[in-house]
């Protein structure tokens, strides 16, 4: 495959068919690309952010080395975030709609690659060496043990997720259960972040030929909240606050191992979370204390820090209020790859939308080359249900937020708008202004939130996927109720 390789001009493929022409150079490999996605963490407790009651000194120092964006949408929970990365779509169209444990709940769900669009399926057609270390949770890997390889990973260990029947396997941090090309096991006296870190460090010593794409989804700071090997604390605050020390930590550790490596020049670094902090534990952010806001779409639940860092490519020190939301990822890492337009969707069924537009443009030339005036974050609240049809949603259409540059409108479960914010005025979103639609501006832009509203299907989709086998630990199906237990 002809790849479109970086130096001072390049070839972008905005959305899904709207090509900027530019002259070509062909002198210089594509990135290696390290995203890194740390687990239930906001703003208020990144200090480069306005955090006030931590340090995170090596997230810090990526941030003054690269580009610091403060509109980024995630989804509010794992699920929905994890596959809208992997897929480029929105929960409502690939139907991950709200979280689901797969491991845990089955139901014969999965996530399943011939359904779906998969970013690192396509990574690896465009040359790359591919990775993924910590926590996948939407396949079970006793029903389906290459199932990351089916995804596009050449290499991996991971966390299982907490598989029912196996009460080892509930365990992360502190003698964690990890699966690898050889096995699930637990391994005695060991921390699973350091575990996972080595291994990506080591699969960088590996591939130093490049290029190379490495998925690090933490599962550094979910609960339970424990006790890290540099810090012990006796409330769940203490534990929370080492264990976000610990993952800056860590990430201090990958930087400095692409640097022994030769690898920094030419890597391309992305850090954020996949949804806000949970929500026992609160935090000083810019002079308010502020509750997590995992599973909520208030701001402090899906708008996350997002630090993107290319030495020698990227402009050091930048802040961009340009708006992003996770559907990006996918066609931004595509064309970092270098697929060739004509190209980029040849793997991608046809019948697929992607719902993202690239920002590589953004990276390399600023807000200006934004190619957004909306993005949305769905999906939070109510885990997904088990009925005799399958894993379905509790909802036709589930409630949602959307935003521009400045106001922020929420959308009910019946496709009303509820509740309207002026964010650059109301950061903190106390002043509902659904009755004070009194001027230009605000009409303007609640008429062209809601447009987009209207834009969407009537329906969200259910799961995509072909069935695993029954297996004994699926949770039970009461037919009559239509819900599931344990």
């Amino acid at each position: 495959m002809q790849r479109i390789l970086f130096a001072s001009v390049l070839v972008f493929l905005f959305g899904c068919g709207d090509t900027a022409k530019t002259k070509l150079s062909t002198n210089q490999q594509p990135p290696n690309i390290l995203f890194v996605l740390v687990d239930d963490l906001g703003k208020e407790w990144i200090s480069s952010y306005g955090a006030e009651d931590i340090e995170t000194p090596n997230i810090d120092a990526l941030t003054r080395s690269g580009i610091k964006f403060n509109n980024v949408y995630s989804m509010p929970q794992c699920t929905p975030t994890r596959v809208t990365l992997l897929t480029g779509q929105y929960p409502f169209r690939h139907g991950w709609v709200n979280h689901w444990d797969v491991p845990r709940w089955g139901g014969s769900a999965h996530f399943d690659e011939t359904e779906n669009p998969t970013l690192v399926n396509e990574m690896k057609r465009a040359g790359y060496k591919t990775c993924i270390a910590g926590k996948w949770q939407i396949d079970d890997f006793r029903v389906e043990p290459d199932a990351l390889e089916k995804a596009g990973f050449d290499e991996y260990c991971m966390w299982t997720g907490y598989e029912a029947g196996i009460e080892a396997s509930a365990e992360r941090y502190w003698d964690p259960y990890v699966y690898t090309k050889e096995g699930s096991k637990t391994y005695p006296g060991a921390f699973g972040p350091d575990i996972f870190r080595d291994f990506i460090i080591d699969f960088l010593q590996e591939n130093k030929e490049g290029p190379m794409f490495v998925y690090y989804p933490m599962v550094l700071t979910h609960t339970p909240l424990v006790n890290t090997p540099d810090e012990s604390a006796n409330d769940n605050l203490g534990k929370h606050k080492a264990m976000v020390r610990y993952t800056d930590k860590i990430l201090g550790q990958l930087v400095e191992a692409l640097k022994q490596n030769g690898l920094l020049e030419n890597t391309m670094i992305v850090f954020t979370t996949d949804n806000g902090t949970t929500q026992s534990i609160s935090g000083t952010y810019k002079g308010e204390q502020v509750k997590g806001g995992k599973s909520t779409t208030l701001e402090a639940g899906i708008c996350e820090p997002f630090v993107v860092s290319w030495p020698g490519h990227i402009k050091a020190g930048q802040e961009s209020n340009a708006l992003i939301d996770f559907t990006d990822v996918l066609p931004t890492f595509l064309d970092l790859a270098g697929v060739d337009s004509k190209d980029k969707w040849t793997h991608i069924n046809a019948s697929h939308i992607i719902d993202g537009k690239s920002f590589a443009k953004v990276l390399l030339e600023g807000d200006e080359a934004s190619q957004r005036k909306w993005i949305l974050g769905m999906g939070g609240g109510n885990f997904a249900r088990l009925t005799e049809n399958g894993v379905e949603n509790q909802f036709k259409f589930r409630d949602r937020v959307l935003r521009d540059q400045q106001f922020k409108l929420y959308i009910d479960s019946n496709g009303k708008p509820e509740q309207f914010f002026d964010l650059v005025n109301d950061p903190f979103e106390r002043h509902n202004l659904m009755d004070s639609l009194n001027t230009a501006e605000r009409k303007n832009s609640y008429n062209s939130l809601l447009e987009v509203v209207n834009s969407f299907p009537l329906e969200d989709s259910d799961l995509k996927y072909k069935n695993n086998p029954p297996q004994d630990w699926d949770v039970e199906i009461t037919a009559e109720s239509g819900t599931w237990k344990m």
